[in-house]
């Protein structure tokens, strides 16, 4: 028997209101799976909304009216997600109430999940979760990783040798691709969920590319296949390309990120992919 329903979401950044969303559902519907990839916290500017908090709550809420019906929840981080708050993160998986995959393989029903926050280089100053991509290059209008600010410190060398490309032929070495799902906060390059509203726009007279997703993530999925992919971070390319999946080969990309007020929940079936659905609660 295949895992049955599992819900996908992301870029929750603490605000209540949407943590409020998921948890209703779950409560609703009894996902075998909640999956969250990443910017799960308040903005760090503003540090308004419940963040871990209201995660951790909800969870604890749900184990005592749900009992064993309780879903798995499996989360990530994201590059809106201070670093500083991964030892909390932690704790909370210790205490059961989540698993915490980044850089992990977990399984999932009869596939294999790998968790992955990083993203290529933005121009946004927080660097705890952005990687070189394929190389040292950054994009016009962006600043490296080994600029801007972190807030945990990190090996210098760290910083400026490893890539997105040679983490995940690392963290997947040997895994069949007909079994595997990538949940990743940054979506692949040049697809219908990586889209930026940068048309037209130019740094130091070098136009901005508008796809901002990962090449690494892209040339992963094109070699191996997963059955599924699962990506936030760019908020406005859905409402740019209109479309929040894509496929890449045979794999299935789906991205939960929104630019609205609301919670973007996908809805998911690993035996039914085609029947994969996402709704604006």
């Amino acid at each position: 028997m295949g895992l049955g329903l599992c819900f996908f979401a992301s870029d929750l950044h603490g605000r209540e209101e949407r943590y409020d969303a998921l948890f209703g559902a779950i409560r609703r519907e009894r996902p075998a799976a909640v999956l969250l990839g990443g910017d799960l916290l308040p903005h760090r500017w503003t540090r308004s909304g419940g963040g871990l908090a209201a995660l951790g709550d909800g969870a604890r809420r749900l184990r005592r009216e749900l009992g064993e019906g309780a879903p798995r929840i499996l989360l990530i981080l994201g590059n809106d997600d201070e670093r500083a708050a991964e030892p909390d993160v932690v704790a909370g998986a210790g205490e059961g109430l989540w698993e915490y995959v980044h850089s992990r393989v977990v399984p999932l029903g009869d596939h294999r999940l790998v968790g992955y926050s990083f993203v290529p280089p933005t121009p946004f100053l927080l660097k705890d979760w952005e990687r070189y991509d394929v190389a040292r290059f950054v994009d016009p209008g962006c600043v490296p990783p080994d600029e801007g600010y972190r807030s945990v410190e990190v090996d210098h060398a760290e910083i400026v040798d490893r890539t997105i490309a040679g983490d995940l032929a690392e963290l997947t070495e040997g895994l069949d691709g007909d079994r595997l799902v990538l949940l990743a906060h940054s979506p692949p390059y040049r697809t219908a969920l990586d889209r930026a509203a940068l048309d037209g726009r130019m740094v130091d007279g070098a136009p901005l590319d508008p796809h901002v997703g990962s090449i690494a993530i892209r040339r992963f999925i094109e070699d191996r296949q997963p059955v599924l992919t699962l990506h936030g971070h760019i908020h406005e390319s859905a409402r740019i390309t209109g479309a929040w999946r894509d496929r890449i080969g045979r794999t299935h990309c789906l991205s939960a990120a929104h630019d609205g007020p609301g919670l973007a929940l996908v809805r998911f079936d690993l035996d039914d992919l085609d029947g994969a659905t996402r709704e604006l609660v």
